[in-house]
């Protein structure tokens, strides 16, 4: 061989030699470069899962506040229902005592004056009380028939007052605020016409 082709050859054989070694160098390159990818993305899904977990654990607090929420509303709910009038009651209680005390000494009083006066002070402080909490008693004694309070149990002929006013009282009205709770139960003074007509009951 001659001494060109073997410098060829010699040059041929480095260049191979150098193609492998850089082939080689990429491969650790890239094995590294991998490796430190797979490093990174596992470094990631840890973050990622404990970052899931802490919302997992927010989630599951933050349900169980709203149940308890829940439970504490469904509560007050039941009792405002079901002792709303509470407060109204306790103040109606000293009445209750006050009548069962006039009624211990009733047989004890000679005086039916001081009898009468002790009922009559319970009443008007069972009054007030109602005052108090806006139910008011109706005036309905020679006011005018007015079907949205009063309710007619019957009719009678009365010249001196007008035609359909109210003459007697059988069962007092109450109102509650503006509502009617109960309406009073009258007798009204007839239409003095000759065509006689009736009020409706």
């Amino acid at each position: 061989m001659s001494k060109h082709k073997k410098d060829k050859f010699q040059d041929e054989q480095n260049k191979s030699t150098e193609q492998e070694e850089i082939i080689s160098e990429n491969l650790e390159q890239n094995e590294k470069s991998s490796d430190s990818f797979d490093k990174k993305t596992e470094i990631k899904i840890a973050e990622l899962e404990t970052q899931v977990k802490d919302w997992q654990d927010k989630l599951l607090r933050k349900a169980a506040e709203f149940e308890n929420y829940k439970r504490r509303t469904e509560n007050d709910q039941f009792n405002l229902i079901n002792y709303a009038a509470e407060s109204f009651i306790v103040k109606l209680l000293p009445i209750v005592d006050d009548f069962e005390r006039t009624l211990e000494h009733i047989d004890d009083i000679n005086n039916n004056k001081s009898v009468k006066d002790g009922i009559k002070l319970v009443y008007e402080k069972l009054l007030r009380v109602l005052n108090d909490q806006g139910i008011k008693k109706m005036q309905t004694k020679g006011q005018p028939f007015n079907v949205d309070y009063h309710d007619a149990l019957m009719q009678k002929k009365d010249d001196s007052v007008p035609d359909h006013t109210v003459l007697e009282e059988i069962e007092s009205g109450y109102l509650y605020r503006d509502k009617v709770i109960r309406h009073a139960k009258v007798i009204v003074s007839e239409e003095s016409s000759s065509d006689d007509n009736q009020i409706s009951n």
